[in-house]
C-alpha cells in the first residue's frame, strides 16, 4: 500500500468528519501496488445508511482529502443501501484494504 500512517490518519479523520466514526474505507487500485510510481489515490467509502447527494459528498470528501495529501488527486467511490451497485463497486469491496479499523477511532 503506498499510503503513509499519515496520508491514512488525515484520510481517516477527513471521513470521520464528514461521516461519522462507523465508516469504513478501502483503498484500491493502483496504490495497492508498492512497486508502482505515482497514480491517484482511490477510496471506496462504505457505508451502512442510505446517504442524500452522493455526488456532492463524494465531491466535498475528495477536495478535503486532495487539500490534506497536497493536491494528489483523489477518487471516491460511495457505496450505500440506496445506491445502484455497479461493478466497480464489487471490484473495489472485493480487493480494496481497509486503510482503518472502527477501533481506532475510540
Amino acid at each position: 500500500m503506498r499510503l503513509t500512517e499519515i496520508q491514512r490518519q488525515r484520510i481517516q479523520r477527513i471521513v470521520a468528519e464528514e461521516l461519522g466514526p462507523n465508516t469504513q474505507v478501502k483503498l484500491f487500485g493502483s496504490r495497492l501496488d508498492d512497486d508502482a510510481k505515482g497514480g491517484d489515490i482511490d477510496l471506496l467509502i462504505e457505508l451502512d445508511r442510505e446517504v442524500e447527494h452522493p455526488a456532492q459528498i463524494s465531491a466535498k470528501i475528495s477536495v478535503k482529502i486532495m487539500r490534506a495529501m497536497h493536491g494528489r488527486k483523489v477518487d471516491i467511490l460511495l457505496n450505500a443501501p440506496n445506491l445502484e451497485q455497479l461493478d466497480i463497486h464489487r471490484i473495489a469491496s472485493h480487493q480494496g484494504v481497509k486503510l482503518f479499523d472502527e477501533e481506532q477511532y475510540h
